[in-house]
C-alpha cells in the first residue's frame, strides 16, 4: 500500500481536561472547593496539537501513536477523524489505558499539567520500524516528546536514521522540561528540524543565549534547520552554520486566554510553511501566527484559524 502525507505526527496521544481559572498564588491544599468555568474534555499531546494544526492549516497528516481501548481512546479517535487527520495508524493498546492530562490554567493563561503516560509510553522502536511504510513518500515525520518517551528516546537516533532512509525529513520536539544533551546529543546527527523551548534549550545545553544555545545543538547537527522558541519574542531560527534568523512574534488576534499547545502550534505552522516552498523566515512567521491564534482560546485547538487567516496575520506572501 502507498502513503501520501504531507507530515507524519508520531507519538504522544493524550486526553485532556482543561480546568481554569485556578488561582496559582495559592496552595490547592488550601482550597477546599475551586470554582472553574465550563469546560470540556479534548486532547492533548503532540499527535493532537501539532497534527489537527496542521490539518487545518490544510496539511495531509497521518497520526501515529497509542491510545487505550477505552472510552478515551475512542474520543481521540472520533476527534482526530473529525479534524480530517488520518487515524488509520492509531495503536490501540489493550492493557495501558489512554494517556491523560489535567490542565490547570492561570488567569494569567500559564499552566500546571496533572499527567499520567499511559499507553503513549508503550510507542517504541519496534513500533516504528513495523511501519516504515507510512513514511515513504511522506515529506516530514514530526516525533515528540524528547524527555517523554522512555520506551523509544535510547532508540531514537538508528529509527530516525531510517526514517531519512525513507526520504522523509525528521523533526523533533521537546517536553518535559526538556531533558538533557544525553542522549540529545546521538539523537540530532539524524534530525533534519531541531525547534525548542527557551526553558528546554537552556536545561539541554547549560545556556541563556539563544545564539549559544544553538551553536551547542549545531555541534551535533551541521546540515539540519535549528532554533529556539522565544514566546511573546518570537524565535531564532539557524538553517545553516553562522546563519540566523530572527522572527519577530505575532500579535495575539484576541486577548490571551491559555498558552497551552503555543510551542506545538508553532512547530506546526513552521511544517505548513517549509512544505509550501515558504523562506525560513516566512515559515516561522506562520508558525508564530499559529502560536498567536492558539493562545486565544481555552485548550491547545480551539483559537486555530484556517491557512488563509493564518497567514494574513503573519503577514507573509503565498502564491499557491
Amino acid at each position: 500500500m502507498s502513503y501520501r502525507f504531507d507530515c507524519v505526527v508520531c507519538g504522544e496521544v493524550c486526553a485532556d481536561l482543561p480546568m481554569r481559572p485556578i488561582d496559582q498564588h495559592k496552595p490547592l491544599r488550601e482550597m477546599e472547593t475551586v470554582p472553574i468555568e465550563t469546560s470540556r474534555p479534548g486532547s492533548d499531546g503532540i499527535v493532537s496539537n501539532s497534527g489537527i494544526a496542521m490539518a487545518r492549516l490544510g496539511l495531509a497528516v497521518g497520526a501515529f501513536g497509542y491510545v487505550g481501548d477505552d472510552v478515551w481512546g475512542d474520543m481521540l479517535t472520533r476527534l482526530f477523524a473529525d479534524a480530517s487527520l488520518n487515524t488509520q495508524h492509531m495503536l490501540r493498546h489493550p492493557n495501558l489505558p489512554t494517556s491523560i492530562s489535567v490542565v490547570l490554567v492561570g488567569d494569567d493563561g500559564e499552566h500546571t499539567f496533572a499527567y499520567h503516560s499511559g499507553a503513549s509510553r508503550a510507542f517504541d522502536r519496534a513500533t516504528v520500524l513495523a511501519r516504515l511504510e507510512l513514511f515513504r513518500g511522506s515529506i516530514f515525520a514530526l516525533f515528540r516528546y524528547y524527555a517523554l518517551m522512555p520506551e523509544l528516546e535510547h532508540d531514537l537516533p538508528g529509527v530516525l536514521k531510517e526514517v531519512q532512509q525513507c526520504g522523509c525529513r525528521t523533526a523533533l520536539d521537546a517536553a518535559g522540561g526538556g531533558g538533557k544533551m544525553q542522549p540529545l546529543d546521538r539523537i540530532l546527527p539524524h534530525l533534519d528540524i531541531y525547534v525548542s523551548s527557551y526553558d528546554e534549550a537552556q536545561s539541554q545545553t547549560g545556556k541563556s543565549d539563544p545564539q549559544r544555545m544553538i551553536s551547542v545543538f549545531r555541534e551535533f547537527c551541521q546540515g539540519g534547520l535549528l532554533g529556539v522558541k522565544l514566546g511573546d519574542e518570537g524565535a531564532l531560527l539557524s538553517p545553516a552554520p553562522d546563519d540566523w534568523i530572527q522572527v519577530p512574534p505575532v500579535e495575539p488576534p484576541g486577548p490571551v486566554v491559555d498558552t497551552t499547545g503555543a510551542g506545538n502550534n508553532f512547530y506546526a505552522g513552521l511544517l505548513t510553511g517549509l512544505s509550501h516552498g515558504m523562506s525560513v523566515y516566512d515559515a516561522g512567521r506562520l508558525g508564530a501566527a499559529a502560536g498567536a491564534c492558539c493562545v486565544t482560546a481555552l485548550g491547545a485547538t480551539a483559537g486555530l484559524r484556517s491557512f488563509e487567516e493564518t497567514r494574513q496575520l503573519a503577514g507573509v506572501p503565498f502564491r499557491g
